[in-house]
């Protein structure tokens, strides 16, 4: 009988026990799956907000795209239907056919504007790579102080520069050299192309300062035993930067070519007080497109194209599909170096 109760106990125990692992195995997956379950809840809550504010912030920059579309791709006199909002009744490509006429001609503008951008900003990237490696590598007297200076050209508006620039180029003169081989006169080099050179050869190019600023952020973050073994090897100071430093800035090389090469491209600021007369595409466009030009483009683009009537919903079909093409260049820049300048921004981050 005692061995029967002793058997009866301690299987009572065991139950015991078992059951209370089963509730603890309960417990801890169940507060495993509240925690899973919690984790999953805000993983897809933030993912839904972050998608959202991308999506929102997306449709906010190409808004202006969006509805300029069906504007530059719709047929003329369906224009000014106010049913038509997003999808044109009709296509046609009438707009960009009347942009390219008036506008670009046979792109002779467009090709010389492209060019002038091209070696303006080669100039940009030879003069900023020197002067970025010197104040990125060179340690000398008033270091400080010619940063300083770069970013003052860098925050001082370009207007406050103006004057002193305009009147330096109406009377054009370089320590009394000039003189020498104009009959004492010095030149005017106002509406002269070499004006803008000279300047960008100066550093005060379009935004050259900025350009300064990243090729200093670059190369101050090129180790130091790369020109400790070029001095071994016997490079000099020139040669080190010709040889090793500007070969290895690739990136920065692209991220400055790009951004010179577009904001030469679309300069209007330089190019309109320096050099009016220039072929410059931005300059011209903007000249006829000015609303005081409408009628006259207008019945002139009617009487090409043998059209019933014109309004003024036309003269703006016709702008917004010049500014499409004259954008076109600038998007091919920026799809080709897109990968360089993401990739020069993150290196000068994070060097001091």
């Amino acid at each position: 009988m005692i061995r029967k109760a002793k058997t009866k106990t301690s299987s009572g125990t065991s139950a015991k026990v078992t059951v209370a692992r089963m509730r603890r195995e309960r417990l801890i997956h169940g507060t495993m799956d509240g925690y899973y379950l919690k984790n999953q809840a805000k993983s897809i809550v933030g993912n839904i907000l972050f998608y959202s504010l991308v999506v929102g912030l997306s449709f906010a920059i190409l808004y202006p795209l969006i509805r300029v579309l069906p504007v530059v791709f719709s047929e003329f006199r369906y224009l000014n239907d106010p049913d038509v909002i997003w999808v044109p009744i009709q296509f046609s490509m009438l707009s960009f056919r009347a942009a390219i006429r008036v506008g670009f001609g046979n792109f002779t503008n467009m090709g010389l504007t492209l060019v002038y951008a091209a070696v303006i900003a080669i100039v940009q990237i030879v003069i900023s790579a020197m002067a970025g490696y010197s104040l990125g590598r060179v340690k000398f007297p008033g270091q400080t102080m010619v940063m300083i200076f770069v970013f003052m050209v860098i925050i001082v508006p370009p207007p406050a520069l103006l004057i002193p620039q305009f009147l330096r180029f109406a009377q054009f003169e370089v320590l009394g050299i000039v003189g020498l081989f104009n009959n004492g006169q010095p030149l005017n080099l106002l509406n002269n192309q070499a004006t803008l050179f000279i300047l960008s050869f100066t550093g005060f190019g379009v935004k050259q300062a900025i350009f300064i600023f990243i090729f200093r952020q670059f190369f101050k973050g090129l180790p130091l035993e790369l020109e400790e073994a070029a001095l071994i090897d016997g490079c000099g100071f020139y040669k080190t930067f010709v040889r090793i430093a500007f070969p290895m800035a690739v990136p920065a090389i692209v991220t400055v070519f790009a951004l010179a090469f577009v904001w030469n491209y679309g300069d209007t600021y330089l190019t309109g007080y320096f050099h009016p007369d220039g072929p410059y595409l931005a300059n011209s466009l903007d000249l006829l497109f000015q609303y005081q030009n409408m009628e006259h483009l207008n019945n002139f683009i009617v009487r090409i194209y043998n059209l019933p009537f014109s309004t003024s919903f036309m003269f703006d079909a016709i702008k917004h599909a010049a500014a499409l093409v004259y954008l076109a260049p600038l998007l091919l820049m920026y799809f080709i170096s897109q990968r360089r300048i993401v990739e020069n921004f993150e290196r000068a981050g994070i060097v001091g």
